[in-house]
């Protein structure tokens, strides 16, 4: 019940897609030319928080996840990587392994020797540590590093980003992280 309460907002996603009625799950229509993403309906602005999202379709040039205040556009034109797009939003572009933020590319992430490509149906876990202003992400049981630093304390919702027609992004609320 907690997951649910968590999940996507059919009221704050692009036209462009619909939530299947499980909530978890994001269905982007194949709408040309056109970026569309999806926040969460429950924000957070302190304690640290934990949620897993996994593409169940192809990626197609840009797929990113992330999170996003709710000023954070979520449809814009193009296929372009709209989480991290402005200085709203804070994404992992999963095609290219760029963290995106304010417009810009951030570095590449994970941070090592020729990492892994995302594969489609593979978990990463979304550590969000309001306390200490981070946000990190974990594929598998592999901790890949924190991704962003200095995040506002304002309230940041878990979102997506998708440019692929007809792919599905499921994104479940975990609670509190485990740590070790």
């Amino acid at each position: 019940v907690r997951a649910f309460h968590h999940a996507f907002s059919t009221n704050d996603c692009s036209r462009n897609v619909y939530i299947k009625k499980n909530g978890f799950t994001l269905h982007r229509n194949p709408i040309a030319q056109s970026t569309d993403g999806a926040r969460t309906k429950i924000g957070f602005s302190e304690g640290r928080h934990a949620w897993e999202v996994w593409w169940e379709g192809p990626l197609g040039t840009v797929a990113v996840i992330g999170i996003a205040t709710k000023r954070a556009a979520m449809q814009c034109q193009g296929y372009v990587a709209l989480l991290g797009s402005d200085d709203q939003s804070w994404g992992w572009n999963l095609v290219d392994n760029n963290l995106l933020h304010n417009g810009e590319v951030n570095g590449s992430f994970p941070q090592c020797n020729n990492a892994p490509k995302y594969q489609i149906g593979e978990r990463i876990r979304v550590i969000l540590d309001m306390e200490d202003k981070t946000l990190a992400f974990e594929r598998g049981y592999e901790f890949l590093g924190v991704a962003f630093r200095g995040l506002p304390k304002v309230c940041l919702y878990p979102a997506v980003s998708a440019v692929y027609g007809n792919t599905e992004v499921t994104l479940v609320y975990l609670g509190k992280p485990l740590d070790g």
